[in-house]
């Protein structure tokens, strides 16, 4: 009887994403269709920026090619080095900064973007090695980078984005569009 009772309280139990974190959402990036981040903000205003479930590189059974997190010739988000307990050393980062670009197999680009004003902590290197966890594990092993927001600017970052509920309004108005006949 016991042990029915505990596998019940497992099955109910919220994940720890759900439990700790707040999910908020920026859609169709930079006016690219469907091109959805997640931003999970932790209580100690510590986000981590994932793929929202309705991005391309998530659907239609896509693999990916590669990750790069060199943005350009002077800059790369791999060398971001952090020391201290205030993170000095963090590449700056404003809302459109892109974190890396991902090629996936048929040769179509993605560029994630940061979706917040904040100092960068770190970036995933475990998805160069495996891109899978991109997209096995979008929400946890497969997050993108970890971004602190300034103390000051923590309470106004959630201003341009959105809620599960906004988000998934604008995912089902996506639906019937895409339903319509033209």
């Amino acid at each position: 009887m016991e042990s029915v009772e505990h596998e019940d309280t497992k099955a109910n139990a919220p994940s720890v994403i759900d439990r700790y974190y707040t999910r908020w959402y920026r859609a169709d990036m930079k006016g690219k269709p469907c091109e959805d981040h997640c931003i999970l903000q932790h209580s100690n205003r510590i986000c981590v920026i994932t793929l929202a479930e309705t991005h391309p590189i998530l659907q239609n059974g896509r693999t990916i090619k590669c990750i790069n997190y060199q943005i350009s010739n002077g800059c790369s988000r791999l060398k971001n080095k952090v020391s201290g307990k205030s993170k000095r050393g963090g590449q700056f980062l404003t809302d459109f900064a892109p974190l890396c670009r991902i090629t996936c197999t048929d040769e179509t680009e993605y560029t994630i973007y940061s979706c917040i004003r904040g100092r960068l902590l770190e970036v995933n290197e475990n998805i160069l090695e495996t891109p899978n966890l991109l997209l096995e594990k979008p929400s946890t092993e497969g997050y993108i980078a970890v971004i602190l927001p300034k103390f000051e600017e923590s309470k106004s970052i959630t201003e341009n984005l959105l809620n599960r509920d906004e988000f998934e309004n604008i995912i089902s108005k996506r639906s019937s569009a895409q339903s319509q006949p033209s």
